[in-house]
């Protein structure tokens, strides 16, 4: 694909997935807190940020950029009644206003590109509505509204925004939740395929994403959740 692509979390699960499967045609710029961690990925500059925070400077983007793709996440779950505002408000911050203000300083270049593409995650909570997921819904809900507006707004520049809204997806972040036997077979159990997902898995749909394959579209929120979201087995 030859394309020069910003990855915000790319150290990490599904980030890192995503790196090592587009690193192989393309120029990565990989920014994260840490910059690099373990051994570096050729086609890889590894730059250290917090996109959290104002400032933060960018410089080391090229002129054209032809993807962005933000993964930092959250899975703060707990009752409503145990939630703070803090709780949300930290919920926000990480998954919405980091994407925002990484989308509003790659936005010169993006433009440059003639056929660019942003990639941000949801969550199958969404769309479905879970127990204990109010503060990562709540933020994530926010993250597809602003994809679709930005969708609609930057059509004819030639820049398409699209959300992925998996289920749970065997990553270091969601390792709290698999960490025994007992608990992965509980929640695979509750996917009609039976199992949770890989992160391999969900950058091969960022890779069709970035692509010129997926030149078509925008505006959608993907659904790879093992038939959580559209399936209902009958017994």
């Amino acid at each position: 694909m030859n394309k020069n692509i910003l990855i915000v979390g790319g150290n990490s699960g599904i980030g890192h997935a995503c790196v090592k499967v587009l690193a192989e045609n393309n120029r990565i710029y990989s920014l994260t807190r840490s910059g690099v961690v373990g051994s570096s990925i050729e086609n890889v500059e590894y730059v250290s940020g917090d996109v959290h925070k104002t400032g933060l400077d960018y410089s080391f983007l090229p002129e054209k950029l032809d993807a962005v793709i933000y993964c930092p996440g959250t899975i703060n779950l707990k009752p409503f009644s145990s939630l703070m505002t803090e709780d949300f408000e930290k919920d926000f911050k990480i998954n919405v206003m980091g994407l925002i203000n990484t989308i509003k300083a790659a936005m010169p270049a993006l433009k440059c590109s003639g056929n660019a593409s942003v990639i941000a995650f949801s969550t199958v909570a969404v769309s479905q509505g879970m127990s204990y997921h109010a503060s990562v819904a709540t933020a994530k809900g926010a993250v597809e509204g602003l994809i679709r507006s930005l969708a609609a707004e930057y059509a004819a520049a030639g820049i398409r925004f699209n959300s992925i809204a998996p289920s749970l997806v065997n990553t270091p972040l969601a390792s709290n939740l698999t960490k025994t036997a007992s608990k992965l077979e509980t929640i695979s159990k509750r996917h009609p395929l039976n199992r949770i997902g890989e992160a391999h898995e969900i950058a091969a749909l960022v890779k069709f994403l970035v692509s010129d394959d997926a030149s078509w579209m925008t505006g959608q929120v993907l659904h790879p959740d093992g038939g959580l979201s559209s399936i209902k087995e009958l017994s």
